[in-house]
Parts: structure tokens; sequence; C-alpha cells
């Protein structure tokens, strides 16, 4: 596989898991205190439902959408990352 087409898979399967996953782990990180409180003042960690989860993606950007950017771009970096270093150790062999 070219060098090209593993950093781009990378990107994509980067950025797309990360979008599937930010559901779920920032409300994750919510629960164990990790993320302080929310706009009411009320701690994350003892929140439910749909109000964990929006109260810990505003916790992170300010809003679900932005929270979901950031991870997507991140996810997508690291994936373009991983596929060109998964590039480099096949030169190595």
């Amino acid at each position: 596989m070219s060098k090209k087409l593993k950093i781009i898979t990378g990107i994509l399967a980067g950025g797309t898991l990360t979008f599937i996953a930010a559901p779920i782990i920032l409300p994750a990180l919510g629960t164990v205190g990790l993320l302080g409180a929310a706009g009411t003042g009320a701690a994350i960690s003892t929140l439910s439902g749909a109000a964990l989860t929006s109260a810990s993606c505003a916790a992170v950007t300010g809003t679900v959408a932005g929270t979901s950017t950031v991870l997507t771009t991140a996810g997508a970096i690291a994936g373009g990352v991983i596929g060109g270093i998964s590039k480099k150790r096949e030169n190595i062999n």
C-alpha cells in the first residue's frame, strides 16, 4: 500500500472512530469527576443521560458540535501520523 494511501486511510479511520467514540468517552470522563461542573453549577459527575453528554461536551469546548469537531480533527491527525509511521516501519523491514 502506498504511503499516501496509508495516511489517508489513517485519517479517515481515526476521524471516524473519534467521532463515534466521543459521546461515549466524554460522559465517562464526566462521570468520574474529571470535567468539573456544568454551566448550571451542578457537578457533571451527578448528571445522567443527555444532560451528562451535553455537559461533558460543553466542558471540553463549550458546545457539543465544537467538541465533535475537535475530537474528529485530533483523531484524523493521529490516524494520519500512525498511517505515516506504519509506512516508515514497512520500509525498515
